[in-house]
């Protein structure tokens, strides 16, 4: 059964209850199963070999979200090939493809939780209130274990973006 948490996240003020068992920095980054479109189904297994930042926002047509990832598509160029960017949300694959066409982006690549909340269960980022994912950064090495994590207590809030990318400079 999914642990549930109070007391560690507010959406403008007013807390939210994340469900879901959290992680930790060292740990073996739990698998999960998410869609790339409405049919193809992608897991940690697909992104083997490379480091891996996953970036997780509540909704892609929110401001702090749209920031959010095309921040990192920016960064994404320089950090080579063998990073692999994922930004996970709970939007319909249609919303995410039409989004990322509308903002030009084309390093991201973005995957949606909506039908299991496999992600977000795995990680403990649902907001239980809302049947959306907690904005965070999660930072996986090539092994797929956790070198870095940033679950936001505000969901409002930016991440550290440079944090995150350091993150990942360490581990290419």
């Amino acid at each position: 059964m999914a642990q549930e948490r109070t007391g560690v996240a507010t959406l403008k003020g007013n807390p939210i209850t994340l469900v879901g068992n959290p992680v930790q920095v060292g740990d073996q980054a739990p698998d999960f199963t998410v869609n790339k479109d409405l049919v193809t189904e992608v897991s940690l297994k697909d992104y083997a070999g490379k480091v891996k930042l996953i970036s997780v926002v509540p909704s892609l047509d929110t401001g702090v979200c749209d920031a959010q990832t095309r921040r990192f598509n920016q960064e994404a160029a320089n950090l080579g090939d063998n990073v692999a960017i994922l930004t996970i949300s709970v939007d319909l694959p249609f919303a995410q493809a039409r989004w990322c066409g509308a903002a030009g982006i084309d390093k991201v690549v973005t995957l949606s939780d909506y039908k299991n909340l496999s992600f977000g269960e795995a990680y403990g980022v649902v907001i239980k209130e809302l049947r959306l994912l907690m904005r965070s950064i999660f930072v996986l090495d090539a092994n797929d274990k956790i070198a870095y994590i940033e679950v936001l207590p505000e969901m409002t809030e930016h991440p550290n973006y440079e944090a995150a990318i350091e993150a990942v400079k360490k581990l290419v």
